[in-house]
């Protein structure tokens, strides 16, 4: 356990520190987008927040290849970081890309095919599943790639589509992947299964960099992760959901678990949940993107043509604030996400998930309860007060400075205004909002 919490400790610091300075980078760069229909925020942002996580997943890796035990079961015997290393960056260049100038999003799904490939062809691919009362499904070599691609291109899609509100979609990926964590560990140490170990070091760097990133991301966010930074999450959830879930030798299991039908009994949750896990910790993102694409192609749209009809959208549109909007999915997903873990521990253990999942269920309870959703939206305000944000999103000028009209970013960035000068004219580059 302790050189996995290194790991989500180093990614957490070296995300947070990276991020501070991408944003600069960014700002001059000009990957400062301007605002759109769809937009929530109503001030240009710099984005190429991904860079940052990526830099921290960098550092992570580096450290962790140090560590004796994991330099054993992931870096000396498997191909694991050498491909994520080249699938991201070039999903790194492509959000970088997109950030910057904008893709055409037939040119955007070939390099996440392109990216998901070259993982895929470093070793990072569905071998066989599990099938309980009907053996092993061993997938031939094509099948296998081409399934592990569509994981791969499915859940960098869900993420982005995901990615609407500050914090919205480092803090769903960082609750899912921590319960993933737990419960990929348990497999390591409860199973004595060391394949496991190169997904639970995926996804406890996810945890760090989604921590560190959420630092400059919370509501009101300094710099938004981009397409760079959630196509950079996805990938890194389903190369864990591939190697948790066809890279485990069900021999093993039935080696520890003793009797043939003791073993069918513990194979259930050990080998299937590692490919529903993911699936149910990204639900929400995943529901959204499918009904985006239903919507859009029943009227008659392209299926990447972007709109303002979210989830998060239609939370703000009956009423909710930004904040809440975001902590009531949080609770969405850690409550589908703990209540199939649930099906995975001993029945000494349940008590724990059945407090966590009540606990969920209050918290949401709250969030729509009148006098609480009064209460926290009157400490959002006073908090947005505090550092010199109106409700709307726009920070105030400087002191000393000539004040802003209202409106001057978005007409700035109407009159063909660099995004960056945008920015500045809106203020958002003062001391107070520098890392």
């Amino acid at each position: 356990m302790r050189e996995y919490l290194v790991a989500l400790c180093v990614a957490w610091i070296a995300t947070y520190l990276c991020t501070g300075i991408v944003r600069e980078g960014a700002i001059r760069f000009g990957a400062v987008t301007a605002l759109r229909a769809r937009d929530v925020h109503t001030v240009p942002t710099p984005r190429l927040g991904g860079v940052g996580m990526y830099l921290g997943m960098l550092a992570a890796f580096l450290v962790s290849a140090q560590m004796p035990m994991l330099h054993e079961w992931v870096y000396a015997s498997t191909t694991t970081v050498h491909a994520l290393l080249w699938g991201t960056g070039i999903l790194i260049l492509l959000g970088i890309a997109d950030d910057r100038w904008g893709v055409d999003a037939v040119i955007k799904l070939a390099g996440q095919t392109l990216a998901a490939s070259v993982v895929v062809l470093n070793g990072v691919e569905i071998q066989w599943l599990p099938i309980p009362g009907l053996g092993l499904f061993v997938f031939d070599p094509t099948l296998g790639a081409v399934v592990s691609i569509l994981i791969v291109v499915v859940m960098v899609n869900a993420v982005n589509f995901v990615d609407g509100l500050d914090g919205l979609a480092a803090g769903t990926v960082g609750i899912g992947a921590l319960v993933f964590f737990v419960y990929a560990y348990r497999l390591q140490s409860g199973y004595q299964i060391f394949g496991a170990a190169p997904g639970t070091l995926v996804v406890a760097v996810v945890v760090g960099m989604c921590l560190g990133f959420l630092c400059h991301n919370w509501s009101p966010a300094r710099i938004f992760m981009g397409d760079s930074g959630s196509m950079l999450l996805g990938m890194l959830m389903a190369t864990a959901t591939i190697l948790l879930c066809g890279h485990i030798d069900p021999d093993q299991i039935r080696q520890v678990a003793g009797s043939q039908t003791f073993a069918t009994h513990k194979t259930l949750p050990v080998l299937i949940l590692p490919l529903v896990l993911p699936f149910t910790i990204l639900a929400l993102p995943l529901a959204d993107m499918a009904m985006a694409v239903i919507r859009r192609t029943k009227a008659g749209r392209s299926p990447f043509a972007a709109d303002k009809e979210h989830m998060h959208h239609r939370l703000l549109e009956i009423g909710h604030s930004r904040v809440r909007a975001v902590l009531i999915m949080y609770f969405w997903s850690a409550l589908i996400s703990v209540t199939v873990v649930m099906f995975s521990v001993t029945t000494q253990s349940r008590p724990l998930i059945y407090i966590a999942m009540a606990t969920m269920l209050l918290g949401l309870v709250l969030l729509l309860m009148p006098r609480a959703r009064r209460r926290l939206d009157d400490r959002e305000q006073r908090r947005l007060a505090a550092t010199g944000t109106p409700a709307d999103g726009r920070e105030s000028a400087p002191p000393g400075a000539h004040p802003a009209r209202p409106g001057a970013a978005a007409g700035a960035v109407a009159a063909g205004a660099p995004p960056a000068e945008a920015l500045t004219a809106a203020g958002q580059t003062d001391a107070r909002s520098r890392p």
